[in-house]
């Protein structure tokens, strides 16, 4: 199947981009080495498909509550086919069947960004000066020929970590500097990647399903791990794309959960909203004074005794104050009181 509807689309944002900037005035000349009006026009071609995709981010978001809505009948059914590993998994998928939760729902804004990060890897691959294709997907010979030596920091938007010496000589590059701001930006993209993932999961907590747990730990660990070897082969300009995306993600994951939380937190907003200002929940409390349960513990805080309480006092009596003056009667006990000292016959 031919990816050139792709690759033509990917170019047509990104020199629609470039043209509204260099319209606005960003020049085209360099500054602090660097060609602002190309950068600006990948970091808004991650703009244009983060609005694009955002229905399907919502989407995500709500299988995603969908599927911790679920997590009780799914303990449910690991309790009740632990050791039968097979007639759980259909149970779980007729469960998500009658439900309607869709468990792959989580990486469907990835997959379909997946064709926009190999069209951009493609159209920025091909800029180098010995391309003589320079009017594919749309470019017109001047911008093929602008877009081969935009550079950031002095480093060419084509090259890459890895980019052999033959390929820096043809963009008239430095090799120590390319390694510098590509290894820089690899460990960025790495860093954001992980953040992103880290985000959600802390957010949303870890899945009680077994396989949505594994996507889970795949999704944390294995994608940025990855990075460090593949990051070496993406130009940079795809690096400064995916940093780019990464930290919209992370934007756009932020002000959702604020607006949308989840379950578990709705449900203790509500709570804390609903309850008398003079009562105190059992975690506000365990800030507070303490019960006798925690000071029966033996060791105390961070391994101290808890200090000895002070036995309590009787209240001193003046006894000088009760005593009867002189010269006055004494009073009788009340009738039917037995007096204090009887005398003895």
């Amino acid at each position: 199947m031919s990816l050139d509807w792709i690759y033509f689309a990917i170019s047509w944002i990104l020199l629609r981009w470039h043209d509204l900037w260099t319209f606005i005035g960003v020049p085209e000349r360099r500054i602090l080495g660097t060609n602002w009006a190309w950068i600006l026009a990948i970091v808004f071609l991650v703009v244009t498909v983060r609005v694009v995709l955002f229905p399907v981010f919502v989407k995500q978001i709500k299988s995603q509550r969908a599927m911790q809505a679920l997590q009780p009948k799914v303990k449910e059914l690991q309790e009740k086919h632990k050791g039968d590993r097979e007639t759980l998994q259909k149970e779980m998928m007729e469960l998500y069947k009658v439900e309607k939760a869709n468990p792959l729902m989580g990486c469907l804004p990835m997959f379909l960004q997946i064709p926009v990060f190999l069209g951009l890897f493609h159209t920025l691959r091909r800029l180098n000066p010995a391309n003589s294709q320079t009017t594919l997907y749309g470019w017109t010979a001047d911008q093929f020929r602008d877009a081969t030596h935009a550079t950031l920091f002095t480093a060419p938007l084509p090259s890459k970590f890895g980019s052999s010496a033959a390929e820096l000589a043809q963009l008239q590059a430095n090799g120590t500097t390319v390694k510098i701001i590509a290894g820089i930006l690899v460990l960025v993209m790495m860093a954001t990647t992980y953040l992103t993932s880290r985000q959600m999961i802390l957010k949303t907590g870890w899945a009680e399903d077994p396989q949505q747990k594994m996507i889970q730990r795949l999704m944390l660990y294995g994608i940025p791990l990855s990075l460090l070897v593949s990051g070496s082969l993406f130009p940079i300009g795809v690096v400064i794309y995916w940093v780019t995306n990464n930290l919209f993600s992370l934007a756009q994951q932020q002000w959702v959960l604020r607006k949308f939380p989840p379950p578990q937190m709705a449900n203790s907003k509500t709570a804390s909203s609903a309850r008398p200002a003079g009562a105190t929940s059992a975690k506000s409390g365990a800030k507070g004074p303490q019960g006798p349960v925690q000071n029966g513990r033996t060791g105390g805080l961070f391994g101290r005794k808890p200090a000895a309480q002070p036995e309590p006092t009787s209240p001193v009596v003046d006894t000088k104050a009760l005593a009867p003056k002189p010269g006055a009667k004494p009073v009788n006990p009340k009738k039917g009181a037995r007096p204090a000292n009887k005398p003895q016959g």
